[in-house]
């Protein structure tokens, strides 16, 4: 089957802009979308390209990572495995809410909420939303591990994660460095430095005045790294922004409601925004959207996902 690579590449990021006032928000360019064949029900969660693949991760899946390989010129991508494994084990060395033990003993689905998606040399990383925690996919053994970070009882405590089902949602790798996405009320980042086993490095993610939240939570739901900048999947916005590393300030971002929305390819529920996984490569910008189970109004029987390929946005030179 053809891959990635048979895509057209788009324009390429623009590099840094000057940090202004106003930061510009444009109207995204849709390059291409796939219904994704064989997601119903499953709920994909994350994205990451790693080793030229597009790999996926679902909530209701915790013992599968999957492949996405959509082709230019066709309307759907099959969603296809790319390794079975067991999943990790409750943690011994952190405090469990009883619904996630019970959870793990009733329904190996939904015991891990597998939220994000990142790999390295090392291996392939998932980012556990039930446990607020990092399990390394040990491919030899066909198992999930804990990486020894913990983060629940720090970021608790300086007022992130206090949300049930609105936690850990976004996962990267960038350097030696793990960034976690911490998704809403309040919502803000965790950078994980190399030996850091409790999480201490905070951060708040800085507004964007033309970024519209239209009275929803402010939220981040996925992280990409490219080109020495930091993507951020912000939801409810259906937005996502380039971001500088050292500050976190947006140097530009872009809008898909209008994609999300039309006529085309909106869902019969629209209470929330509904993008949950975002990758970013020479190609463009990928962005998935997990419908949770709801069917599309123009069919509404269909209730598979959809993986958008946006542009990276056309900016005068004077914002380059």
């Amino acid at each position: 089957m053809a891959g990635l690579l048979s895509l057209p590449a788009v324009a390429s990021p623009v590099a840094e802009i000057e940090t202004r006032s106003a930061v510009p928000v444009l109207p995204a360019g849709l390059v291409d979308a796939w219904w994704v064949d064989g997601s119903e029900g499953l709920d994909i969660s994350g994205l990451s390209f790693c080793d030229g693949e597009l790999l996926a991760v679902a909530d209701k899946v915790s013992e599968r990572i999957f492949r996405l390989a959509p082709e230019s010129g066709r309307n759907a991508v099959a969603l296809e495995t790319k390794a079975d494994f067991a999943r990790p084990p409750l943690p011994d060395d952190q405090p469990v809410l009883l619904k996630a033990r019970i959870m793990h003993h009733v329904s190996v689905p939904l015991s891990m909420d597998f939220e994000g998606i990142t790999c390295d040399e090392a291996g392939i990383y998932l980012l556990s939303e039930r446990y607020n925690r990092i399990s390394l996919l040990n491919q030899d053994e066909r198992r999930g591990e804990w990486l020894p970070v913990r983060w629940s009882e720090a970021a608790k405590a300086r007022g992130f994660l206090q949300q049930f089902n609105g936690e850990s949602e976004g996962l990267v790798k960038a350097g030696d460095d793990f960034w976690v996405a911490l998704e809403r009320d309040a919502r803000g980042l965790l950078k994980l430095s190399a030996g850091d086993k409790v999480g201490w490095d905070f951060r708040a993610i800085p507004a964007v005045d033309g970024l519209d939240f239209r009275g929803r939570s402010e939220d981040i739901a996925g992280l990409a790294v490219y080109d020495g900048a930091l993507f951020t999947l912000e939801r409810n916005a259906f937005a996502v922004c380039r971001r500088n590393f050292d500050n976190l300030k947006a140097q530009w971002c872009i809008h898909y409601r209008g994609i999300e929305e039309g006529p085309a390819y909106v869902y019969r529920e629209t209470s929330f925004g509904k993008g949950e996984g975002l990758a970013v490569s020479a190609q463009g910008i990928f962005v998935v959207l997990d419908n949770n189970g709801a069917g599309r109004v123009a069919a509404p029987e269909d209730s598979r996902g959809l993986l958008l390929h946006l542009a990276f946005p056309e900016l005068p030179m004077e914002k380059r």
